[in-house]
């Protein structure tokens, strides 16, 4: 199964250390994703820009609207996402837990699920079919 994996992290972590520090937590994180990807569980990693990039949309008045900035209200900001393959939700926290970022006080990290859409595509696309025939 797939889970999602949400990595948070408070505004001027990484301003706040050395260049030194970064460069070992980065050097860390990236080891430790090599030995995921090795092992079959990192299907894929995405690092955002700052939040400051972000532009939220929604719905208002019938029709779209935005905003700048990211939809949040924690002092975290969405860092990035990860992509795991795990046997289960246990084997996806363990493999989570092993992240070095966390002892650099990077986190928290929300771990969820992703949803199959095969089956709902199909009978999606049968709809389509069914309706474009008639």
């Amino acid at each position: 199964m797939k889970y999602i994996c949400l990595g948070y992290i408070k505004p001027g972590t990484f301003e706040g250390m050395t260049e030194d520090e970064r460069h070992a937590v980065l050097d860390e994180c990236f080891e430790h994703n090599d030995h995921l990807r090795t092992n079959g569980h990192l299907v894929a990693e995405l690092p955002l820009q700052p939040p400051e990039t972000a532009l939220t949309l929604y719905w208002k008045d019938g029709k779209v609207a935005t905003t700048d900035g990211p939809y949040a209200e924690t002092k975290e900001q969405l860092g990035g996402i990860q992509i795991l393959e795990a046997r289960d939700l246990n084997h996806a926290i363990q493999l989570v837990s092993q992240l070095p970022g966390f002892k650099y006080g990077l986190g928290p990290i929300e771990i969820r699920p992703t949803l199959d859409l095969n089956e709902m595509l199909k009978a999606s696309e049968q709809r389509r079919r069914k309706s474009t025939a008639q």
